[in-house]
């Protein structure tokens, strides 16, 4: 039993250092299939987002970024989830809404994932396992190399225009 057990991980942990997030499955917040392909070639920041949340001003944050970066090769995408206290209740139509009037969104937003437990999104999977870190809260981000595998992660308490993620982001784009 602790062999096939161990097995299981070491398939797991090798195939996420081998998996390349520009071909995981999505859904856009429209709620239409997709994958990450579109972005292969730029750095990416993933950040998991929720409406209700006390880091929900970094969407102020993210969107500056998103202005800033994405002529230089960055995209910023939001993956609304509801797994942390619950904070990101509404439909992806509110959410899409709630992003747009309260801080004039316009990086790509995606459908809702579940980043815990045995409904865990591949995507937030594969995040995951690469960094060596689960996700705790709302507002964690991973920057992902322009070759799709993951460089780094950071936590909720590390604001979009912090000088720590800033310079990670110059590093990855060059």
């Amino acid at each position: 039993m602790k062999l096939l057990l161990l097995s299981l991980l070491m398939t797991s942990l090798a195939f996420a250092a081998d998996t390349n997030v520009h071909d995981i499955a999505v859904k856009d917040i429209e709620g239409k299939d997709t994958t990450l392909k579109a972005y292969a070639g730029k750095v990416l920041l993933i950040v998991n987002v929720a409406s209700e949340c006390g880091y929900t001003p970094q969407y102020t944050g993210m969107q500056a970024l998103h202005e800033k970066m994405e002529g230089k090769g960055l995209a910023v995408l939001g993956f609304p989830c509801n797994d942390f206290g619950g904070q990101e209740p509404g439909s992806e139509a509110e959410i899409k809404q709630f992003c747009s009037k309260n801080f004039h969104v316009t990086f790509p937003m995606f459908s809702k994932v579940a980043i815990k437990g045995d409904s865990k999104h591949p995507l937030y999977a594969a995040l995951q396992s690469a960094a060596g870190k689960e996700v705790g809260w709302n507002f964690e981000k991973f920057l992902v190399g322009k070759d799709g595998k993951v460089l780094k992660h950071f936590g909720s308490d590390v604001e979009p225009d912090s000088p720590e993620l800033t310079a990670a982001i110059e590093e990855a784009l060059k």
